[in-house]
């Protein structure tokens, strides 16, 4: 058949790699807030061993959440959610499955030379975002399923990530990077819940409990645009505290594309979820452009 997928393309279609600025653009904030404050890094060449690492944990993470909802009849034909390589039999569960035990591992010996150097210490960065991601929809804890998807997104795409990296590179802690790390926790926690809003009728179907299904509609649109709006309102704050600096304001280029994603969840019904299908990709591709801007202005405040 000629429009059949490639092997490649079906394995890129599983971990959704749409959603990968979600985890590497907090490690770009790590290193560019390690460039910023430690005043001497000779361990440079562990970026690719972190970044590489992250990217198949993120991967990971995303084919065993594709699995559980699988099984558990979250996702199916005509539902909006994951990435649909299973509803469409694209690949069979146990593919899914076997591929992100394989790429839980591959983040692990890819993350050794990172332990090597930085001690046991960065093993518990590692441990956490592993636990996290496997045990985001796997029993017997399924993050996901009891309303805590958000509190978990928030603490592992936001300050584990970026104080993560940081400490991978310098061999130290410091506050202002936990700080640095919050506007982007709350642009990844608006991806998952631009996903969770659109599937709260699914969600309920199938005893999913999220923020959105919780607390109801009205709820989870507010809740959308707090995440949006926080973001900014905390750069302003980090700027009059002195933990940014004024070049920080420059994320505001990324302000229209945040409008246009609040004004069409304020328009929205849940009953008719397919006008906001792309939601989560477009608040990816905001964060994107907000984590960018973020790093680049640090960048900026180092030189000038």
């Amino acid at each position: 058949m000629p429009n059949e997928k490639t092997s490649f393309q079906k394995w890129l279609q599983a971990v959704r790699a749409f959603s990968f600025p979600a985890s590497m653009i907090p490690c770009v904030l790590g290193i560019m807030m390690a460039l910023l404050i430690s005043p001497d890094i000779s361990k440079w060449y562990l970026i690719p061993f972190i970044m590489v690492s992250l990217l198949f944990l993120h991967a990971a993470s995303n084919m065993i959440s594709d699995y559980d909802d699988f099984k558990r009849g979250v996702d199916y034909k005509g539902s909006l959610g994951g990435s649909g390589v299973l509803v469409d039999n694209i690949l069979t569960p146990g593919q899914v499955f076997k591929g992100s035990l394989f790429l839980f591992g591959l983040a692990v010996v890819i993350g050794i030379p990172i332990i090597y150097v930085r001690g046991i210490n960065i093993l518990y960065f590692g441990l956490l975002g592993i636990l996290g991601g496997f045990f985001y929809t796997r029993r017997p804890i399924g993050f996901k399923y009891i309303a805590l998807g958000d509190l978990i997104f928030f603490f592992i795409y936001g300050p584990a990530i970026v104080v993560g990296t940081f400490y991978a590179l310098t061999g130290t802690y410091d506050s202002h990077v936990l700080y640095a790390s919050i506007p982007l926790g709350l642009l990844v926690v608006g991806i998952l819940h631009a996903n969770n809003f659109r599937d709260i009728i699914h969600d309920r179907k199938a005893n999913i409990k999220t923020m959105a299904t919780v607390f109801g509609e009205g709820f989870a649109k507010i809740e959308y645009l707090f995440l949006i709006t926080g973001a900014y309102l905390v750069i302003i704050g980090l700027v009059i505290f002195r933990i940014l600096s004024p070049w920080s304001l420059i994320v505001f280029l990324s302000l229209p594309p945040a409008v246009k994603n609040m004004a069409s969840i304020r328009g929205v019904h849940v009953e008719d979820p397919s006008k906001i299908a792309m939601l989560d990709v477009q608040t990816a591709q905001l964060t994107l452009m907000f984590g960018l801007l973020l790093s680049v202005s640090v960048l900026i405040s180092k030189f000038v």
